[in-house]
């Protein structure tokens, strides 16, 4: 880009606020060096950069990049031979410790959408060795430590020792002959310990004198005593200053070993401060990211210049490049028309730079390969040029550049020269440049322009507001409607009588005041238009927010209704469990039972009751219709008839009539009376048998003679053969065969072991040549 254009635009001061912005040096001249890009891949890449980093500031609101320095001249030194200070290596320890810090707090975020930073972060290398070893010599105040070497501990040791003994040596002068003192204080001149003597005791004291005071009436003595120790201790200091000389060079010389790593990690924390140092200032301005594109599209909606106080800025919506590629601006003076085309032009800099621009999410912007404006009163007085001249050679430059890939800034096109004239050059201006597809936007003052858009393919009008009742601009753009002259609206508020305006009004040709007409009538609509909008937006807000409130009521009935459900299954699971309790409860004593000589018909009845009692009684959501019990009225019950008592749900045969409405019915071994009420025909007459089949528990098979469990897991073949011996016991079979078959013999074993130990099983077998042979038991029932 031009370096007038960045100026015009006041490209440097966001330059400026972006600099405020960087946690270090490093970041500090990556922003200086900052230039708007003209390749769209670039600029998408910075902008991801920087929606990147604004992400991490939204979740963590900070990143560690404290303790990073510009160690490339240290680098750069190393690499010739160069040693380093102290405190040189110290920032070279630093910058590598914040490196660290900044990868781990990378990798330990969870998003996993940070591509970019994540990519960044794991090129930075740790270099821990060359970190302790720097900080195990150099302490937090850039001093070489005494436990840098043996031989600097030693050295240092014996300073420490020469220094007391001088300062015994001299505190025992400042005891003994104070009076020849100025002051009684030890003291140091050119590096060794001397006294403050009076003038007139100089040769009482004896010595070197290394300096006196301004008046001369002190002298600064190294009493003569001294003198050797003295002589000691700078022989130390000299050792003690090439000992840390050469552990800086040890030093030094293992940083330059490293050179590579340390000027990659400095690159790496330089590009992510300044991405940071963008998303800081975006953060700052309250700007969104833009969408960029090649085709010249350009879509703002309330974008706010960011030099202009956010307290006093209008938002404004511009768009320009998909219905139209030009626009025309008219309208009163500080009415904002050239803030409008600063914004634009600055907005379209900043972007193309990685910026984010203070707009609302979802703006657009273009990547133009040249911006140019012509913008200001450029008159030089050196050059003898009038406002008109400038003008109109910055314009016959711009000419000579612009294509479909420019967009142009024109302020106030053709002012300075003949009313007439400077119209039908603007207009020609605007043609040319339209021509070649730039995308433009040019503000007048010439009416004859304010139907040029109307006569113009890809050319639109538009102006800024001017509010008549308060007569001051309200810096609102109105693309589509040109702006009008309001002199005879302003004349009348400010009290000019009617008859002189009404004067006025006949010297504007027909022409002129059908225009300012047309532009009333549209400004009248754009408002209504605007109202409605307003409350359409609105009402869409307001049925958005219903359908989340409705959302949100929906979920809470769902999520509770869940809840009542589970609440219902637990409960049901729990009455499940107790009435499964009381059914072994009174299996156990069915069994009891069985092991007594005779079965009392009362006690089978309240056994069996308690069974009845035991089932759980769970509600369900739509009840299943009951069946209607068969009334016996419908058909005479006869002796053989199979029927199913009610009370007992078992089915059982008719005996014989004992009355009216009473009949004695066979239930397994047990004769029981039933009312014909508690009676349900099932099937006709049958002849009669002394032991006739018994039903087991409610189902509507008869009981075998056998039971086959080949196939069967072991657990459920015990569960199966316990069931069927019970019920085979009360249907009253002598013996019943088991079919295990012979396999590895695991089954027959279980069976037999579960045989010996059964109360009501006599004894058991190997069936026969004809009954299966050792694959079948067959067991002998009491």
């Amino acid at each position: 880009m031009n370096q007038r254009i960045l100026d015009v635009l006041e490209y440097n001061k966001i330059i400026d606020q972006l600099i405020d912005q960087t946690a270090s040096s490093l970041g500090k001249e990556k922003a200086l060096a900052l230039k708007p890009s003209t390749q769209l891949s670039e600029v998408v890449r910075w902008q991801n950069e920087t929606d990147e980093a604004a992400q991490v500031l939204r979740l963590k609101g900070h990143i560690p990049l404290g303790g990073i320095f510009d160690i490339k001249p240290s680098i750069k030194r190393t690499m010739i031979g160069g040693i380093l200070s102290s405190l040189e290596c110290l920032d070279i320890a630093s910058t590598i410790y914040g490196g660290k810090q900044l990868k781990r707090f990378i990798e330990d975020m969870e998003e996993p959408e940070l591509l970019i930073l994540r990519e960044l972060i794991h090129d930075v290398l740790p270099l821990q060795e060359l970190e302790r070893k720097i900080k195990s010599r150099i302490d937090d105040h850039g001093a070489v430590m005494d436990g840098a070497s043996e031989k600097l501990r030693t050295i240092r040791s014996r300073i420490r020792t020469s220094e007391s003994r001088v300062r015994d040596r001299l505190d025992s002068f400042t005891k003994s002959k104070s009076k020849m003192l100025s002051d009684s204080i030890v003291t140091i001149r050119n590096d060794r310990y001397v006294l403050p003597v009076k003038q007139e005791y100089r040769g009482s004291i004896g010595g070197i004198v290394h300096d006196q005071s301004a008046s001369g009436a002190t002298l600064f003595i190294e009493p003569q005593s001294v003198v050797e120790v003295n002589n000691q201790l700078q022989q130390a200091r000299v050792e003690e200053k090439h000992e840390v000389e050469r552990i800086l060079a040890e030093l030094s010389q293992e940083i330059a070993e490293e050179q590579s790593a340390l000027y990659q990690n400095v690159e790496i924390l330089s590009h992510v401060d300044f991405m940071f140092a963008r998303a800081k200032l975006g953060s700052q301005m309250k700007a969104a990211m833009p969408t960029m594109n090649e085709e010249g599209r350009v879509n703002l909606r309330q974008a706010r210049h960011p030099f202009i106080d956010p307290k006093d800025v209008v938002p404004n919506d511009v768009k320009i490049g998909e219905d139209f590629t030009s626009i025309v601006i008219t309208g009163p003076n500080t009415g904002g028309k050239t803030v409008i085309l600063k914004l634009l032009g600055l907005f379209t800099l900043m972007a193309q730079s990685g910026l984010q621009v203070p707009a609302m999410d979802g703006c657009e912007l273009a990547v133009f390969e040249q911006v140019y404006a012509d913008i200001g009163d450029e008159q030089s007085i050196e050059q003898s040029l009038s406002t008109f001249s400038s003008h109109m050679t910055n314009i016959v430059d711009i000419l000579k550049h612009v294509n479909e890939r420019t967009l142009v800034l024109f302020d106030e096109l053709g002012a300075g020269t003949d009313p007439q004239e400077g119209a039908a050059l603007a207009m020609s201006i605007l043609d040319e440049v339209v021509s070649r597809d730039a995308r433009v936007i040019a503000t007048t003052h010439y009416p004859e322009l304010k139907a040029y858009g109307y006569n113009r393919t890809g050319v639109t009008n538009a102006s800024v507001e001017f509010d008549i009742d308060t007569l001051k601009p309200t810096y609102r753009l109105l693309i589509g409607i040109p702006g009008r002259s309001n002199a005879f609206e302003i004349s009348r508020k400010l009290g000019l009588e009617e008859k002189i305006i009404d004067t006025a009004k006949q010297h504007v040709g027909a022409d002129s005041q059908s225009v300012e007409n047309m532009i009333a009538s549209l400004e009248s609509s754009t408002r209504e238009a605007e109202k409605d909008y307003e409350e359409a937006e609105l009402k869409r807000q307001e049925a958005e927010q219903l359908h989340r409130d409705l959302q949100d009521k929906w979920q809470q009935f769902e999520e509770k209704r869940e809840k009542l459900y589970q609440k219902a299954e637990d409960k049901a699971q729990k009455a499940v469990e107790k009435a499964r309790e009381e059914a072994e409860k009174i299996v156990n004593e069915i069994r009891n039972m069985k092991n007594q000589a005779e079965i009392k018909e009362h006690e089978w009845i309240e056994a069996r009751k308690k069974l009845d009692e035991a089932q759980p009684n769970l509600s369900s959501k739509k009840s299943a219709p009951q069946k209607s019990q068969v009334k016996t009225k419908q058909k005479e019950l006869e002796p053989g008839d199979e029927v199913k008592l009610l009370t007992l749900n078992q089915q059982g045969i008719i005996l014989e009539k004992t009355s009216s409405q009473e009949y004695q019915v066979q239930v397994g071994v047990m004769k029981v009376k039933a009312k014909t009420k508690d009676l349900e025909f099932i099937k006709s007459k049958q002849p009669y048998k002394e032991k006739p089949i018994a039903t087991v528990k409610g189902k509507s098979h008869h009981v075998k003679t056998e039971l086959d469990l080949r196939g069967e897991r072991y657990e459920e073949a015990l569960s199966l053969l316990e069931k069927y011996v019970d019920d085979a016991v009360l249907a009253g079979y002598p013996t019943v065969s088991i079919i295990h078959g012979k396999g590895t013999g695991a089954l027959r074993t279980a069976v037999q072991n579960y045989a010996k130990n059964h109360r009501s099983i006599a004894n058991y077998r190997f069936g026969g040549m004809n009954e299966g042979g050792s694959g079948v038991t067959v067991l002998e029932l009491k």
